[in-house]
């Protein structure tokens, strides 16, 4: 008994030791799958890659050690099925993980399958943003995904301002799926327009001309290329060939294109003529000792022939990719792991025999190893190697990559973090974040066609799509616009005012006209704004009123003539005011006139009282004399008579004033008084709501809907009228004889109206305030380019001579107000009399005073010399004092003044020594 427990103990103790041994035991060979195109722009590179890190990795001793890692690759062909099967037949030699695909449609197929087996795929090239960790948990990317590509590339178009682009991409998950993020930050971004134009996958040279064909049709011209790398470069060749890669033309490109040319060997680097301008993104790779040893590596690889195409970023990625499942390997074994595979329940119960799925196991692993993958950190050719929490690697932003003169310049940088600098992403960590709009840069880009000025980005129209203008096609008052008879020429003020104002338009824009209406009746303007919208029409040019109702669809230039409804009615006579002699002039006129006289009659006092003994006498006399004098010289009856010679000059010029103004007044008055007067028992709009009269309006014009919605007028009292004779006919019959009281119409139809007819009026003033526009398409770039262009029209006096043209042919056509007053006679129309006439009156006065004062200074003199002074006068006196003596000398007549001087000089005083006192005599 003793024995057989030692038996049952010697043999456990031998077991546990086996098992210690197995466990402990490392493979000396790791199965690697790897699924890619072997002969595309990112297979040549990602083989010699893959090939060049598997050769590292087993020749590093620190990790692996012991352990081989054999890579078993396979051919996908470009194919999903293809590739599929490929993956199939790799599983089935228990590779414990895949590297690739390169496609991500095939990515999509071999995900599923890695699901299913619980083997991690760990892709390089697969950019499809749809590839989520929800639904492929096994996926794995250690490249950056499409969804920060076309986040940098919306960034790159909303850095230049353009909010309409063109995506031509390839018809598979890759293009369709990445063309959608894109629109997603575009969107984000308020981007106004994005056309989607795909591409076969496979396809030719006749698919790309139609496509490009196609989006000439359309008004951008940015467009954004999202294909598979295409060595040939056929999309942009093709575009040259059809002069489509001129000045006016912005092309972008993802990292497809920088993939492409960086695979290109320096003798074909002519091939980038056809890329000149092209814009594209390249994914970042920080500048590493370890990067510029390898790609010292790789020319000598080209040297002995190992490869035959340049390295590009994808070749960097692969050659980490697998370091990253080498590494997470070699802490799989580390930590005790066994790779041990099993048989699938579901495989082995399905009926598939034939497809021999029986034969696939499961990795009993790859959970466990999916996690050492995304725990791997470490320093790759590529940067820094890490995984966030959609199990894609950390973005390190991409270049901005513009090719000038075959050659590609880094023109700036893009990180999800800085936005757009001239600086790498990596010298900016650390730094606060200042991914603001102000602060965004890029360096200078040269465009298609060589200039480094941004492209405007969009056309309105080419030779090709004409811009389509509708224009109403009008019966009545066919000067604004309408077709001419006998020829397919459209013409009118409308249409003068389009076209001059083209010509200040920065870019070209082709045109058609086409005519909206029978021509029979004026048509509905309303109908053809809709048309407008509605994009029968791209614009529409003509008399269409700017209202609201028309703006919520469409928008509207700058208004290029003012207008509003005003009230046309018959005029009557009146009689004449009992104050009809004050009409002549206005009130300014009046009020001058009348302080001329006073002003005359104060001057000519000044001038004459000395020498004239009219103008002398008691003060109540004078004060009599001068205005009379004044007044009298309008009826030309004064008595009196002017004896200085500075009064008679003014006096001429009084009198000539005073023919001028009372000729013109005469004139005016009579003019007045035989010119008769309008009037009408319509006082305004409130006179015409309150009757029950019949209103007359234009067919087609927005009136009838303001009277009936905005007015309330019942819509049984609006007569619809089409002709400039209708309206005549109707105003004249009146609401008594089956016509109409009152006609209401936009003023400048009135004013049209009324410059060939004077038994009619307008009625007060514009009751609303409204203008004429030409209407564009919402969001239309021409409507802000017209806006401009009319106002630079109005600046330069074009748009009054384009008026002048049409409707001065005979005098402009001015505004007859009903009880407005007669033309009156203005002050500016005499201004220049009335300066001259004061001009010589002062002067006149000027020398009248300085006269005066000479002869008061020269007294003066004499008096102090020739006579002596006696003791009671001062030889010095107060400046009041001297006013008033000077006054006094002003106010005595010439004879008594010469006789003071005459005086002194026959009866001088004798002169007495310094020091005895003056006495007076």
């Amino acid at each position: 008994m003793k024995n057989l427990g030692f038996s049952w103990f010697f043999c456990l103790m031998i077991w546990v030791s086996l098992n210690c041994l197995v466990s402990c035991q490392k493979p000396g060979v790791v199965n690697v799958g790897a699924v890619f195109t072997f002969d595309s722009v990112i297979g040549r590179v990602a083989k010699a890659a893959m090939e060049a890190a598997i050769s590292d990795i087993n020749a590093t001793p620190t990790i692996l050690n012991e352990t081989r890692l054999n890579l078993i690759e396979a051919d996908a062909n470009c194919n999903a099925f293809l590739g599929s099967i490929e993956a199939y037949q790799v599983i089935e030699r228990e590779v414990v993980a895949f590297i690739g695909p390169q496609s991500s449609s095939i990515a999509h197929m071999i995900s599923e399958i890695a699901n299913g087996l619980q083997v991690p795929l760990v892709s390089y090239a697969a950019t499809d943003p749809s590839l989520s960790a929800k639904q492929f948990p096994f996926f794995v990317r250690t490249v950056q995904s499409d969804s920060y590509q076309m986040n940098a590339m919306a960034s790159l178009v909303d850095f230049y301002g353009w909010k309409e682009v063109i995506a031509i991409y390839v018809d598979n998950d890759y293009g369709r799926n990445g063309i959608s993020a894109l629109n997603d930050e575009l969107n984000r971004r308020m981007a106004k327009a994005f056309y989607k134009l795909p591409l076969p996958v496979r396809f030719t040279q006749h698919d790309i001309v139609a496509v490009l064909n196609q989006s000439r049709l359309l008004g951008p011209r940015v467009y954004i290329v999202h294909v598979d790398p295409d060595p040939g470069l056929r999309i942009f060749a093709t575009a040259e060939k059809l002069q489509m890669m001129s000045s006016n033309y912005v092309w972008f490109a993802t990292d497809w294109l920088s993939a492409t040319i960086d695979s290109f060997a320096p003798m074909n680097r002519t091939a980038l003529s056809v890329l000149q301008g092209v814009v594209g993104l390249r994914q970042h790779i920080p500048e590493s000792n370890q990067t510029k040893d390898f790609l010292s590596r790789w020319k000598k690889m080209q040297q002995q022939g190992l490869v035959k195409s340049e390295l590009n970023t994808y070749g960097l990625c692969a050659y980490d990719t697998v370091w990253t499942v080498a590494r997470s390997i070699d802490k799989f074994i580390d930590d005790g792991n066994n790779f041990t595979f099993s048989l699938s329940v579901k495989l082995n119960d399905s009926k598939t025999t034939q497809m021999h799925l029986g034969k696939l196991k499961v990795f009993d692993g790859g959970a466990i190893l999916l996690d050492d993958i995304l725990n791997t950190s470490f320093s790759g050719l590529t940067g820094p190697v890490r995984f966030n929490s959609d199990r894609n690697i950390g973005t390190s932003g991409y270049d901005v990559i513009n090719i000038d003169k075959m050659a590609d310049h880094i023109v700036g940088f893009w990180s999800n973090t800085f936005g757009f600098s001239v600086s790498p992403p990596e010298t900016l960590q650390g730094t606060k974040n200042r991914h603001s709009e102000i602060e965004q840069k890029l360096g200078k880009v040269a465009w298609p066609g060589g200039k480094t000025k941004a492209p405007r980005g969009w056309v309105i129209a080419d030779d090709e799509r004409l811009l389509r203008i509708g224009v109403p096609y009008r019966a009545s008052f066919v000067d604004f616009v309408t077709k001419l008879n006998g020829s397919h020429k459209i013409a009118g003020y409308c249409i003068d005012v389009f076209t001059e104002a083209l010509k200040f338009v920065p870019y070209n824009v082709p045109y058609k006209f086409e005519l909206f209406g029978d021509g029979q009746s004026n048509p509905n303007y309303g109908q053809l704004v809709q048309r407008v919208a509605d994009d029968v029409f791209d614009a529409a040019v003509g008399d269409i009123a700017i209202v609201k109702n028309r703006t919520k669809v469409v928008d509207f230039s700058q208004p290029y003539i003012t207008t509003g409804l005003v009230i046309v009615a018959p005029i009557h006579n009146t009689k004449s005011s009992a104050w009809v002699f004050l009409k002549p002039f206005t009130a300014d006129m009046w009020c001058m006139t009348a302080g001329g006289f006073f002003i005359i009659a104060f001057v000519i006092w000044i001038l004459e009282h000395r020498v004239n003994d009219a103008f002398r006498g008691p003060p109540r006399r004078q004060l009599v004399t001068m205005f009379m004098f004044s007044f009298s010289t309008l009826f030309k009856t004064n008595q009196e008579v002017t004896v200085s010679t500075l009064g008679r000059l003014v006096m001429v010029v009084w009198l000539f004033l005073l023919m001028v103004i009372t000729s013109s007044y005469t004139a005016n008055l009579t003019s007045i008084l035989t010119v008769q007067q309008l009037s009408s028992p319509i006082t305004g709009v409130e006179s015409l709501i309150g009757n029950s009269w019949p209103i007359g309006y234009q067919v087609g014009s927005f009136a009838y809907g303001y009277l009936s919605d905005n007015l309330n007028i019942q819509r049984s009292r609006l007569v619809k009228l089409h002709s400039p004779e209708e309206y005549e006919t109707a105003l004249r019959l009146g609401p008594d004889n089956g016509g109409v009281a009152a006609i209401v119409d936009e003023l400048s139809y009135v004013e049209l109206f009324l410059s060939k007819r004077t038994d009619f009026g307008i009625i007060g003033q514009p009751f609303t305030k409204s203008g004429w526009g030409f209407a564009f398409q919402r969001d239309s770039p021409l409507a802000v380019d017209m806006s401009t262009a009319i106002l630079k029209l109005s600046e330069t006096g074009k748009l009054q001579e384009i008026h002048a043209k049409w409707f001065c042919k005979m005098g402009c056509p001015g505004e007859r107000r009903g009880k407005s007053e007669p033309n009156q006679l203005h002050l500016v129309s005499f201004w220049g009399l009335y300066l001259l006439c004061g001009l010589i009156t002062l002067v006149a006065l000027l020398i009248f005073i300085l006269r005066m004062v000479r002869q008061y200074a020269r007294y003066r003199r004499r008096q102090l010399k020739l006579c002596r002074p006696s003791s009671s006068v001062q030889t010095t006196t107060r400046c009041s004092q001297v006013l008033f003596n000077f006054f006094d000398f002003i106010d005595e007549k010439e004879e008594a003044i010469k006789k003071m001087f005459m005086q002194c000089e026959i009866n001088p005083v004798p002169e007495t020594p310094t020091t005895t006192t003056s006495t007076a005599t």
